[in-house]
């Protein structure tokens, strides 16, 4: 109100200046006609109008900020409890949720440009240009970036898993937004990029606790089948890190080979007492055979001598 006032008196000065100037003939005729057009109360009332316009936006965009920044922080409070409800890694989850929130921001910003009246189209176009530049310079760092995210959100491998992947087997130790650190089993520290892990094939060893071990023994011809399989299933049940889920342990004959039969047994274990079972039953199966009259054979060539008087000459 006193703004208004101020203004009402400013214009009433205004127009006894006027009258003043118009009835002492002080002035030229052709500024006199200029001088007598004006009017003071139409400037007030343009002057009260403008204000008041751009009083209505100011408001309105004060306004619309508030609520945005409101339901802003109320979808960043409720994208957090998802994520942490599908227990998504905590690198992920801060990044999708700094992500979201900053696209939010900018949505409310261009809104309240929009609400002043300030055309939002050049803006538009300057931002969407800036993205096409940032993304045709940093294609390889984005590509490594959205794989990142792949792996965070559909976890084909966690740490501590045993995994192959790239022509790389080790543990993961690590998992970032843009790369995978891998310890092989000789303490080697293998870094893959993300880009190129999600998109090859990975074999997670670790993914269901359990695995399979499968020994081909080679015994000689006319060795009793039998015997092995009693000697293997003895082995077996005297080992208390072979479990019968999914599978009792079992020994076939898989094949015959050139010089030797092939005993196939197979047995299953935790994914973690998967080498130390390996190594150990090989020593076992190696020193157990023998005692049984099982033998190893190796290959050989017989060559038999039709005309022995041939040799002399």
């Amino acid at each position: 109100m006193n703004i208004l006032t101020t203004l009402l008196a400013v214009t009433d000065s205004l127009s006894k200046s006027k009258d003043s100037l118009l009835s002492g003939g002080l002035v030229p005729d052709k500024i006199m006609t200029k001088i007598s057009a004006f009017d003071g109360k139409e400037l007030s009332t343009s002057l009260i109008e403008t204000l008041t316009k751009w009083g209505l936006k100011l408001i309105s965009a004060v306004l619309v900020f508030l609520i945005g920044r409101w339901i802003i922080r109320r979808l960043k409070n409720f994208l957090v409890k998802v994520l942490a409800k599908k227990e998504y890694d905590a690198a992920l989850s801060n990044f999708l949720v700094s992500v979201v929130n900053a696209v939010l921001i900018v949505l409310l910003i261009i809104i309240i440009i929009g609400i002043l009246g300030i055309p939002t189209t050049s803006l538009s176009a300057l931002v969407a240009a800036f993205g096409i530049a940032i993304g045709m310079a940093l294609s390889g760092a984005l590509q490594n970036f959205a794989g990142g995210v792949m792996i965070l959100i559909f976890r084909p491998f966690r740490t501590k898993d045993y995994i192959e992947a790239n022509g790389f087997a080790g543990t993961v130790i690590k998992v970032n937004i843009t790369t995978t650190t891998l310890l092989t089993p000789d303490n080697k520290e293998i870094i893959i990029p993300n880009g190129s892990l999600i998109n090859g094939n990975i074999i997670n060893y670790s993914s269901t606790g359990t695995r399979r071990i499968t020994w081909d023994i080679s015994i000689a011809y006319g060795d009793d089948v039998e015997q092995a399989k009693k000697v293997l299933d003895k082995l077996f049940a005297g080992d208390k890190r072979i479990i019968d889920t999914p599978e009792k342990p079992y020994a076939v004959l898989s094949s015959l080979s050139d010089s030797a039969i092939i005993i196939s047994a197979r047995a299953w274990t935790k994914s973690s007492d998967y080498w130390s079972l390996l190594f150990d039953m090989n020593e076992k199966i190696y020193k157990e055979f023998p005692k049984n009259n099982l033998n190893f054979p190796f290959p050989q060539m017989d060559v038999t001598i039709s005309n022995p008087s041939e040799l002399n000459k």
